[in-house]
């Protein structure tokens, strides 16, 4: 940036546009406030999203309003064991009067809500997150660009495992985030009946456009910017180094884990921190920036061994117990 002076009036540009969006998402959903939070950072970071939750918690509704907020195009894949490659990605077609012709699939727009992502073979799971890593799509030999802003979100259903199809532990890693949606609270559950989508229409919401699929390549650009001092970023590498040689950092939890972070987790923490940042209203990176995104961006990352999983320890308990552990700068 040209001096502290224009970064400061981008990042107060930025802040209140993200404030506004916020807004517009208190139209419609009820509290969820640590989830928009994670969803704004990964698309100012231009990273992929896994959702973890029940259904009925609106996720759905979530990634619709964030889509209509962005002025964006917005697509939902049901992920079913019948579904094929090209059901997402397109296919080259033959008709006498046109000859060879390509139809684009559901992959060819901004914001996909891609629903149950566990429930198809690793094929079709595959087709989708090589998509999300290169951001193009070839069909018949042609390589197609996708629309930019490209954002996924994919959810995972934990309550049924009948028919489902784990994502390989490559795959996981190429979500910058995985967010965990609960229950809401009592409160909050008592304004959901007068909110809820089923006895409105989701116009009735009436939700503003407060900022262009534009505006949003601008700020994830302006995201890469924002800085990031040696001693962070030694503090970003030391907490991907504890996941992966705990027992020399006495971790108690150690001995639960079997994998840990890939250089993928470091990029993660490090780009993470910088859209916490500018959620924040900072043109720099604090080490609470680091701290404050560590669960979303490890959880998926650091994977437990069998002991661990019968013992019921989680990979949140690992990622509290390494923050604990190591000093912040």
């Amino acid at each position: 940036m040209h001096g502290d002076k224009e970064a400061k009036i981008k990042i107060d540009e930025y802040r209140e546009i993200l404030n506004n969006f916020k807004k517009e998402m208190s139209k419609v959903i009820v509290g969820q406030e640590s989830v928009i939070d994670g969803l704004l950072r990964a698309m100012l970071s231009k990273g992929h999203v896994l959702v973890e939750g029940i259904p009925g918690l609106a996720k759905t509704l979530i990634i619709k309003s964030l889509a209509t907020i962005s002025g964006c195009d917005f697509k939902r894949i049901q992920f079913t064991v019948d579904l094929l490659p090209t059901d997402i990605l397109g296919m080259t077609i033959y008709t006498k009067e046109k000859g060879f012709s390509i139809i684009k699939g559901p992959i060819f727009t901004n914001f996909i809500l891609a629903d149950e992502i566990n429930r198809s073979p690793q094929k079709v799971q595959s087709a989708l997150i090589e998509s999300m890593q290169e951001r193009q799509v070839t069909i018949g030999g042609k390589t197609m660009i996708l629309p930019k802003p490209f954002f996924v979100l994919a959810t995972l259903n934990p309550i049924e495992t009948l028919g489902v199809y784990s994502l390989p532990e490559a795959q996981l890693d190429r979500f910058l985030f995985k967010l965990l949606i609960d229950y809401p609270k009592e409160k909050e559950e008592k304004d959901i009946l007068e909110k809820n989508i089923t006895i409105k229409d989701f116009e009735d919401y009436n939700l503003k456009e407060v900022i262009s699929g534009k505006k949003i390549i601008e700020m994830q650009n302006f995201v890469k910017k924002v800085y990031v001092n040696d001693d962070i970023k030694e503090y970003i590498v030391k907490l991907i180094n504890v996941t992966r040689r705990p027992n020399e950092y006495n971790l108690k939890y150690g001995k639960y884990i079997s994998w840990g972070g890939s250089p993928r987790a470091s990029i993660g923490l490090y780009i993470g921190s910088k859209a916490n940042a500018i959620l924040k209203g900072r043109f720099y990176v604090t080490p609470q920036d680091v701290k404050e995104i560590a669960h979303e961006v490890l959880r998926h990352r650091i994977l437990l061994n069998y002991e661990g999983q019968v013992e019921g320890i989680t990979s949140d308990m690992i990622i509290s117990e390494i923050l604990s552990k190591i000093p912040i700068p």
